[in-house]
């Protein structure tokens, strides 16, 4: 709180951040970049800074805020080869998954990422990358759950959605539909989001055909989540027809 106090972004205990940058913080992913003004950091003056802002859990279990600026010059993940770290800054792939060894020979494997706007390399362990229960009410399997930790995208037949992992989005995700509902499992229960103006798949763009597709599944789940935040005049995005719409999301 001191940090975001800092930065202008808390006064007391209030929070001056946006619903949608406060849920990726506590998710464990960035926010959409921010401009601040008129900063003083380790007694250094900034008049201006852009950067996005995520949260880092340190060694004595305390939590820091890093502000990640716009890099000059990326520095290399020492995960990937040049040729790797080089063709995910052309953009010839959206993410690249390696097995990586500790001090003491243990494996884990990390999904390396390339954020464009702040021009630096996002690494996510895949153990910490947590996929969902449902996609529009339709339960995915183990594999598909496996799939998405891994950056793969995974389609889910019944409905026809595709989403994918996407560190850099601070939605946590990517689709070829604009908006959808997701549960996922909290404290042992399951809760529900609602998800808008999603950016598409990596290399695509978004089909208003399949926008407008939504079947039974997704009703029920938009009824689900609907209930679950007390919305009772809320109608799904499908019907909403261009009217202007609320873009948080919530859990």
């Amino acid at each position: 709180m001191e940090e975001l106090q800092q930065i202008g972004l808390a006064e007391g205990r209030n929070l001056r951040l946006d619903h949608d940058d406060l849920d990726a913080l506590l998710a464990g992913r960035r926010t959409d970049m921010m401009r601040f003004e008129d900063l003083v950091l380790d007694d250094m003056k900034i008049k201006r800074l852009d950067a996005k802002l995520s949260l880092e859990r340190k060694d004595d279990g305390t939590v820091g805020l890093l502000l990640h600026p716009i890099r000059s010059e990326p520095v290399a993940s020492e995960y990937l080869t040049r040729d790797e770290a080089e063709a995910l800054k052309k953009g010839d792939g959206v993410n690249i998954l390696k097995k990586v060894y500790d001090g003491e020979g243990h494996e884990r494997e990390v999904l390396v990422e390339f954020d464009r706007d702040t021009n630096e390399f996002i690494v996510s362990d895949t153990e910490n990358i947590e996929a969902p229960e449902e996609i529009n009410g339709v339960p995915l399997t183990p594999e598909q759950k496996e799939r998405f930790r891994k950056g793969k995208e995974v389609k889910v037949d019944e409905d026809g959605t595709t989403i994918q992992y996407a560190a850099q989005e601070k939605q946590g995700i990517r689709s070829d539909k604009l908006h959808l509902v997701a549960s996922i499992l909290i404290d042992g229960g399951i809760s529900y989001l609602m998800y808008k103006a999603m950016h598409a798949l990596w290399g695509q763009k978004h089909d208003p055909n399949k926008d407008n597709n939504v079947g039974k599944n997704y009703q029920e789940a938009f009824q689900n989540y609907k209930q679950q935040e007390g919305r009772a005049t809320m109608r799904p995005v499908a019907e909403e027809k261009g009217e202007e719409v609320d873009q948080g999301y919530s859990r």
